[in-house]
């Protein structure tokens, strides 16, 4: 049980750098990305095929990082010069990613056995949290930056920022690549982690990211921009352990995608049906406050 936690929460430190990817995309700029299942991939597949061709394994996952500012690049420009709806530039990137990672790879599996990676003889437990410190601090400060502040204005109210002469075109393209940088960073350390990359590991990642992102919001709140990319990485952990959870007590694990867009539907109704609940409440304490005030009125007269 204890090994099946640990194994738990450190898939989760992992997979929270794909989260604070999603959160740029879903939260900061409102931008529907699904590009994401293919750069996660495509993560995997460039610090694979680098590690197994004797690179540096630092090297690798840079140029894995790097690979995915470009491919969220491209969705940037397909929908900001090319006028391509966001959902479609996303799904359209994701398909071509598809090809360009059999590409990479050369198959559709890369074993890391028997070579160094990053992860090689280390404790994750020990050492991603102050990896993961850096990204979430790294990714505060810029987004209190003048481009930062800019990109949080352009999900906002994209008119009101242009009116200021911000070319939100920009904005939204450097938004999205680095979103998919993150995830990508992401994939080739869990590929490293695994021992593998596999053509279908990408498969699902923007439900779990958003799983992610809506979970650790809900529980730990997001008023502020440190406090929401804080909410991220817990809600990938917490998320992380529910899963391990699901499988303990029997649950399939074919089943876990369908626990995972589940576990989305509630978190994104959950809001609408406390509103509703919170208004029929209002409306019921206003009509006795009403039926009161008329009974004292009867009584006066």
């Amino acid at each position: 049980m204890l090994d099946a936690l640990t194994g738990s929460v450190e898939l989760g430190l992992l997979y929270a750098i794909m989260a604070l990817g999603v959160y740029i995309t879903f939260r900061i700029l409102d931008f529907p990305d699904l590009t994401v299942d293919g750069s996660f991939t495509t993560g995997g597949a460039i610090a694979s095929v680098m590690i197994a061709g004797g690179a540096s394994p630092a090297l690798a996952t840079l140029c894995a990082f790097l690979g995915g500012l470009v491919a969220g690049a491209i969705t940037g420009l397909l929908h900001t010069k090319g006028r391509i709806n966001a959902l479609l530039s996303g799904i359209l990137m994701m398909i071509a990613l598809y090809s360009v990672n059999l590409r990479i790879m050369g198959k559709a599996n890369i074993p890391l056995l028997g070579v160094d990676t990053l992860l090689t003889d280390v404790k994750v437990l020990l050492v991603m949290p102050f990896v993961l410190l850096v990204v979430k601090f790294a990714l505060d400060w810029f987004l209190h930056t003048d481009l930062g502040l800019a990109l949080r204005a352009t999900g906002d109210n994209p008119r009101m920022i242009r009116s200021f002469g911000v070319n939100t075109h920009g904005t939204i393209i450097v938004g999205v690549s680095l979103s998919n940088g993150l995830v990508a960073l992401s994939g080739a350390l869990i590929a490293q982690y695994s021992g593998f990359a596999d053509i279908t590991m990408g498969i699902g990642m923007i439900v779990i990211g958003l799983a992610s992102v809506i979970i650790g919001e809900a529980i730990f709140g997001h008023r502020t921009v440190i406090r929401a990319t804080f909410a991220v990485v817990l809600g990938a952990i917490v998320y992380r352990l529910v899963v391990a959870l699901a499988i303990r007590i029997g649950l399939e694990p074919t089943d876990m995608k369908l626990m995972t867009a589940l576990i989305v539907i509630v978190a994104l109704t959950l809001p609408m049906v406390r509103g509703s609940l919170r208004q029929k409440a209002l409306v019921r304490k206003r009509a006795a406050q009403l039926e009161a005030s008329g009974r004292g009125g009867e009584r006066s007269c």
